[in-house]
Parts: C-alpha cells; structure tokens; sequence
C-alpha cells in the first residue's frame, strides 16, 4: 500500500483531501475501489468524477475542481497513471541461475545475475549482458549480442550476429533476424538472395508479440534507441527506424525505407519499400504510403467504412470518374 502522499511526491505532485489514504492498484474510474487510484486523461470521462468510489483521482490543475474526494494534481494525468502503475505493479524478481533443462553453448558469455528459464537454448559465442532474464523456450543463435537488463519473454527467437542494446523488452513469439525477403526472378523461376547482414537494435526499446524483423540483405536493418514497437508488425531487411518513434499493431514496412525521429505511426499503416519518411511525421491508422515523406505533419489515406448499398454507389461514381473529367475538360474548352 502507498499513501497519496508517497505518491504525490513520487509524482512532484500536490494532494488535495487526505494525504494519508493508501492505495495499492490502478483502476478505470467506473470501476475504481476505495483502495485504488484512477486517473483523467480524456474529458469524456469527466462524468463518472462525481460518481467514482476511487481513493483517489489524478487529475490537471484545470480539472480538479470537478473532483469530489481526493485528488493528486500532477501535470500531465496519463503519463502520472503511467508512472503510477509502474510503481503499484513492480516487475517481479527473477530467480537467478540456468535452468536444468537449458541448453547453453560453453562459449557463451553469460553474466553471473541472469536468469535463464527452462528449454532455452544459447548458441556459441552469444554474450548477455548484466541482469538479462531469457524467457522459456528462447532461442538465441550462434554470435549474438544483447545489452544490460534485457527482459526477453517466452518463445522468442533472435537469429545470428544480432545486436540488441540496454533496457530492451521483447513479448513473446518475436522474431528478430531472420532472413528477409530476397528474391529475383530467374526466367520465371524464383532465385532466393542471400541476406548477409544482421540487426542492430539500440537502447529502450520494446517490441511487442509475434513482430518480425528482418536481418537485411547486406547492410544491416537498424532500429533507434527509445523505439516501441506494438504487435504482429513486420518491419523488412534494410529498414532504418529512428529514435523514440511508436508503430501500433499490424503495420507493415516493406524493406530499404527509412522512418525518422519522433515519428508515430497507426495501426494497420502500409508503407511501401525504398522511401524515406522526415521526422515527426504521424500516420493515422490503415494509411497506405507510396512516396517518400519529406515533411513533418500528420498524414491520411483510405476511406472510413460505411454502409454497403452506400459504398457499391461509390464504387459506381468512382468508376465514372475517368468520363467525367473528359466531359469538364471539353467543357472548359469551349470556354
């Protein structure tokens, strides 16, 4: 249990109502005990203020006034609850040592703090760094390198020669440096190029489920320091991901393009191969990029769904179009 006041301080924020009220977890605001925190980020949200049986509510300066009972005053309310969970819901402790049934190669550098869970396998001349904990049935191949206080989940494979920095957090079902998509076509047969390079993964950075990242063809596929990578996203060999850039589920890279800084990236987006997106840039979700970016901004494409009957009628018009732009350009002619 934390009382606000802990919390206040851990957040350098201001406690309006009991200071000493404790609480141990994060909840919505319609769902919020006595014993929880909850949060306003959205004004939306502000109705259930009055009704909520939160112990206590994080909110902004210009919000608090709308608050019943207790209140911290920080000043950014979302990432307050980001902070707030991550000190209610600490990462539980890892056993130190290799488990019995691990298979780790005698040329692996393994630091004395880590923790290597059941089934994983190690190959030669990989080196961990301090405090790494390899989830079960890992499979880390042969010149590997990953940093300090890597957490790596379950099921995860990272192929050869990759390099992953500090701090990086990988979910289950990733894979990091398998072969990309290399192919030419040799009269009509498909000949399979060999991808001679590897992947290069910078500091603080999370990838999430069953996302794939390709080892590139031959310079290396790089991802930034700071980057986080949602769910089932493939990101091709030879991609180039700035630093501290945010890619939601299912988007798709196809390889040799380069994103920026800062970029923030929806889901679903597709974004074709050999472009380059500035930094800063923000594509809304199912966005379809075909040409390099050179500007920040928010960019858009595709059309929201709608009703059916509405949308053959659409198809219909669309198809027109080509004869309608004849029949105004011989219209203007005559002008």
């Amino acid at each position: 249990m934390w009382t606000l006041e802990q919390i206040a301080q851990h957040l350098k924020g201001e406690v309006l109502g009991d200071s000493t009220w404790a609480v141990d977890s994060v909840a919505t605001l319609k769902a919020a005990k006595p014993h929880q925190i909850s949060f306003l980020a959205n004004s939306k949200y502000t109705k259930y203020l009055e009704s909520t049986s939160a112990g206590a509510v994080l909110v902004t300066q210009e919000m608090s006034g709308a608050v019943t009972g207790n209140a911290i005053i920080v000043e950014d309310s979302y990432i307050a609850y980001a902070l707030v969970a991550r000190l209610l819901n600490p990462e539980p402790e890892s056993q130190v040592g290799i488990a019995s049934t691990a298979v780790v190669n005698p040329n692996a550098k393994i630091p004395k703090d880590a923790c290597i869970d059941a089934n994983v396998v190690i190959g030669a001349d990989v080196s961990l760094g301090k405090g790494a904990f390899i989830g079960a049935g890992t499979v880390i191949q042969d010149g590997a390198v990953i940093g300090d206080n890597a957490r790596i989940s379950p099921n995860v494979t990272i192929c050869h020669d990759v390099i992953i920095g500090d701090g990086v957090i990988i979910h289950p079902g990733v894979v990091i440096g398998a072969d990309g998509f290399g192919i030419a076509n040799n009269k009509g047969k498909w000949l399979k190029i060999p991808q001679l390079g590897t992947v290069e993964i910078g500091n603080d950075v999370e990838i999430g489920a069953n996302t794939t990242i390709d080892r590139g063809a031959l310079e290396n596929t790089i991802i930034g320091h700071g980057v986080k990578i949602d769910n089932q996203v493939q990101i091709g060999h030879n991609d180039i991901i700035g630093n501290n850039t945010a890619i939601a589920g299912c988007v798709g890279i196809a390889g040799s393009t380069e994103i920026g800084e800062n970029c923030i990236i929806g889901g679903g987006v597709g974004i074709s191969g050999h472009i380059r997106i500035a930094d800063g840039v923000m594509m809304t979700g199912m966005t379809m990029v075909t040409k390099s970016i050179s500007e920040s901004g928010s960019y858009s494409s595709g059309i929201p769904a709608e009703t059916t009957s509405q949308w053959h009628k659409n198809v219909v018009r669309y198809r027109q179009l080509a004869k309608l732009t004849e029949r105004v350009k011989k219209l203007e002619r005559r002008d």
